[in-house]
């Protein structure tokens, strides 16, 4: 399989292959699906960043449905972007190198709507409680993650630009 890229370097398949399936088996001992991890680590790998569901079907060797369902957890997630192929109907998955910086700052959401669950858990069961005591714990540690998220977020941004100059997304 080939990159749909320009200039895109020939590459070993077997070679990314490896790479592909080592990469998902990290992220799912992280937690991720099987197939959304595998989905993504061959997104990752191209030199596009983009693939059709045919493409993807091919490269993995899974079925369109399996693509169609990895592709719909990602994107729910933001780890991936759909766009339309140009005169097609095709859509075209996509990774961009913000997708780690997009897909954590999007937990922000979930961990305020934890914060609150917390908040409301230890009023219900008694903050003197030992279960009490336990959700504000759990609640005081997520508050001060969350204060040093939109920190280190702002320190990758200007680390990055360093490192790679300004974002070139399509």
């Amino acid at each position: 399989m080939t990159d749909n890229a320009e200039n895109a370097v020939a590459r070993n398949p077997d070679d990314v292959s490896r790479f592909v399936e080592h990469f998902a088996a990290q992220l799912v001992e992280a937690g991720l699906q099987r197939m959304p991890a595998r989905v993504f680590a061959a997104l990752l790998a191209s030199d596009s960043g983009a693939r059709t569901s045919a493409e993807l079907s091919e490269q993995l060797q899974i079925s369109p449905a399996a693509v169609s369902g990895a592709v719909r957890y990602l994107a729910q997630v933001h780890m991936l972007s759909r766009e339309r192929e140009p005169g097609s109907r095709r859509e075209r998955y996509r990774v961009h190198s913000d997708q780690w910086y997009e897909a954590l700052t999007n937990r922000e959401a979930i961990i305020k709507r934890w914060e609150d669950a917390l908040r409301e858990g230890v009023t219900s069961l008694g903050a003197d409680t030992p279960a009490g005591r336990r959700l504000a714990e759990t609640l005081a540690f997520f508050e001060f993650i969350e204060k040093d998220v939109a920190r280190m977020m702002e320190r990758w941004r200007i680390h990055r630009e360093t490192l790679f100059g300004p974002e070139d997304r399509p």
